[in-house]
Order: structure tokens, then sequence, then C-alpha cells
């Protein structure tokens, strides 16, 4: 009976050794986390990608493209352009409408050619500039006669609304004693436009009939009302 009971409490020991095994391997298989490798694998993709952008910006100081960084600094040089064009302060021309366009006998005695004036006023309610020649036509009986620069530099100026400039017409006085070339009219077109003014001539009634070679009407650039420009 000794030996039996020494046999079954020898298997019953055995038995519990091989139980805890067993429940020792299934515990560690179920309840372990998975490895370090599997868990970076199911998340590492997104994960890395965001942490590779935000260390980037960090180490080179750069904001991602597409951000409102780069677009808020061309803006500003943009305005800085525009500002500076501003402080330019060029004036847009003076339009023919927007000028009063007279015309006046300005001959001094004793001069060998007469002189008519041409007063242009900015009357356009607002700054204008202009530069260069006005175009002057003298209508005839005997056709039209464009009158020559003098070849004096014509400067640029503004024109405040109401202010006003002058310049001269210069012809030869007809002292032939014959009849000469009737002038019916003058006509003035502002530099820089193409529409033009007709205005009564207001200077000497004719001119003397030359073969082309006598002196010649001429026009001076603007600031000028005299002989000679």
């Amino acid at each position: 009976m000794r030996v039996h009971k020494l046999t079954i409490a020898a298997m019953a020991l055995a038995a519990g050794l091989s139980l805890t095994a067993c429940q020792n391997d299934d515990g560690t298989d179920r309840g372990a986390a998975p490895p370090a490798a599997s868990a970076a694998s199911s998340t590492g993709g997104s994960g890395s990608t965001g942490s590779d952008q935000q260390g980037g910006t960090e180490a080179d100081g750069k904001s991602p493209a597409g951000t409102g960084g780069g677009d808020g600094t061309t803006a500003t040089g943009g305005s800085g352009g525009s500002g500076g064009s501003g402080e330019n302060g060029k004036a847009a021309k003076c339009r023919t409408d927007e000028l009063e366009i007279t015309a006046i006998d300005a001959t001094v005695g004793g001069d060998d050619r007469g002189t008519v004036a041409v007063d242009l006023k900015n009357g356009g309610g607002r700054d204008c500039s202009l530069a260069g020649h006005a175009g002057v036509d003298l209508k005839t009986d005997s056709g039209t006669l464009s009158a020559e620069r003098t070849g004096e530099p014509a400067p640029s100026v503004v024109l405040k609304d109401g202010e006003r400039i002058t310049f001269g017409i210069t012809y030869p006085i007809n002292d032939s004693g014959g009849s000469g070339v009737r002038i019916t009219g003058l006509v003035v077109t502002p530099p820089d436009e193409t529409k033009s003014v007709t205005l009564d001539w207001p200077g000497g009634a004719t001119l003397p009939v030359t073969d082309g070679s006598g002196t010649p009407v001429q026009v001076g650039p603007l600031g000028s009302a005299g002989q000679g420009g």
C-alpha cells in the first residue's frame, strides 16, 4: 500500500508540473505585447512622415511649400512697387477737351516777324501733363499751311487745374505791297493729341507770296511766346 501511494503521489506531481508548463506557454503567447518591430510596421507610415515634415521645418527654418509665408512676401513687394510709382507723381496727359485754347496777337512793334501767342489753360479739374510741341496749321485761301518747329528743346510740364502755358507762332509780315495769301483760320492740336481746335486768326491778315525761300511760319515750344521761341 505504501508503494502504491508513493506511485500515485509521483504521478500527481508529474501531472501538476506538466499542467503548469502548458499554462505558462499559453499565457506568454496570448498576453504579451506584440514585438516592437510589429508595432512600428503597423503605425510607422503616417507617424514617420509627419515627424519628418515637422523635423524638416524646425531644422531648416523653412515653411512648407504652399503656406502663406512666401505669398505674403510677394504681395508686400508688389505693394511697395506700386507706392513708388505713386510717389513719382506722373500726371496723365492733357486731353484736348480739357484745355481752353485761345490765341492773341503778340507782335511787338519793330519786329520783322509777326507773333501770335497761343494759350493752353487746364480746365479739366485735375492735374495733367504736356510734353513736346503743339501742332499748328494755318488755313489760307490757297490751302493749309503747316507751321515748322523752331528746333528748340520742348519741355515737359504739369499743369494744375486752372493753370496755363503759352507758346508762340511766328510768321513773315506781308510788306510786299501785294495782296498776299489770306489767312482764314488757325488750327491747333495739343501735344501728343489728335483732336484739334479751330480758332480765328488774330495776326496779320495775309502772308507774303514767296517761292518757298522766304521766312517760314514757325511754332515754338511750350513756354515760348515771342520771336525766336
